[in-house]
């Protein structure tokens, strides 16, 4: 188990390493100097060098790479270029907005997706599974973009139930509960689809099972034989994608945020794009990536510590 930790955590830091070496890449790539993007065509000489030398990019591309290493095992992710905060700080101060988010996402996800699977396992090879199956689908096809539109254009324009923007009024819990049902909704409703197709597909292969067939020959119903008896197996292969898809909802986060004006991660870098703050940028980027690699390695480690095999498959 020690040594498949290791490989895990070690493989999870040459992942973060690329991606750090990946988004140097990029601002090199970019046409034009990044200094003259953010100050814009009537930019002095000086204040291009000062823009330069504050962000660090007169120095070889090496020494920025491993400063920027460096500094980020301290906790210092650089500075914002224009209002000279700490992007760690600006980071950890919108990032509980976009975790509540994901949560919630997750959450009600999950349990309607765990909910529809079953119902379509009761009810296989009827209209009703035929019917669910093609609703589970059609969930998956829908962008959360569009979906985030939508539910902004009918819950919070026509009917007027929920706010269209923000994050609610800071501690009131009802108002933040009330600004996060519908992004939770945009976000989550691609994970409804795709989890109870995971669960149908999972328990249908544990139906089979001695144990199983046990129960029917005992009499039970078939309801209490899959919520009772089948489930329990079944939601395995559910659980282990849940770090996948936690880090998945987080991705869709930045473009609902920016529909639903959330204060989060994905309002945080899209600004930092729009204003060429390449410390901002590169900075939340390389948390989110290692906040996401932490979860799926935490992940595989609790999978590998209950299930042996798993460690098998990787030493193979």
């Amino acid at each position: 188990m020690l040594t498949y930790a290791v490989k895990r955590i070690g493989l999870a830091v040459v992942i973060l390493f690329t991606v750090m070496l990946a988004m140097y890449a990029m601002v090199f790539l970019v046409p034009g100097d990044p200094a003259s993007l953010a100050l814009g065509p009537r930019a002095t000489p000086a204040l291009k060098a000062e823009l330069i030398a504050r962000m660090g990019l007169d120095q070889p591309v090496q020494v920025q790479v491993w400063n920027f290493f460096a500094n980020a095992l301290q906790g210092n992710l650089g500075y914002d270029v224009w209002s000279k905060k700490p992007v760690l700080d600006q980071i950890l101060e919108v990032f509980p907005n976009t975790l509540i988010l994901g949560v919630v996402a997750l959450g009600w996800a999950l349990v309607l997706g765990v909910a529809l699977g079953c119902l379509a396992v009761v009810w296989r090879g009827t209209l009703v599974d035929t019917a669910l199956g093609i609703l589970s689908v059609s969930m998956i096809a829908v962008p959360s973009f569009v979906i985030a539109l939508y539910s902004l254009l009918v819950f919070a324009v026509w009917l007027n139930w929920l706010p269209a923007v923000g994050a609610g009024t800071p501690g009131d819990w009802g108002s933040q509960a009330r600004a996060v049902i519908l992004p939770a909704f945009a976000i989550g409703i691609t994970w409804v689809g795709y989890l109870a197709r995971l669960v149908r597909a999972s328990m249908l292969e544990v139906m089979g099972a001695n144990h199983i067939r046990t129960a029917r020959a005992f009499g039970l119903s078939e309801a209490r034989i899959v919520t009772r008896y089948a489930l329990r197996l079944a939601i395995i292969p559910t659980v282990a994608i849940l770090a996948v898809g936690f880090g998945a909802i987080l991705s869709s986060a930045v473009f609902v945020e920016t529909v639903f004006s959330r204060p989060g991660i994905g309002t945080l870098i899209t600004s930092a794009v729009a204003k060429r703050n390449y410390p901002v940028v590169m900075g939340t980027t390389l948390f989110m990536t290692a906040f996401y690699l932490f979860v799926v390695t935490a992940a595989d480690l609790i999978i590998a510590r209950l299930d042996p095999r798993v460690r098998d498959v990787f030493r193979g």
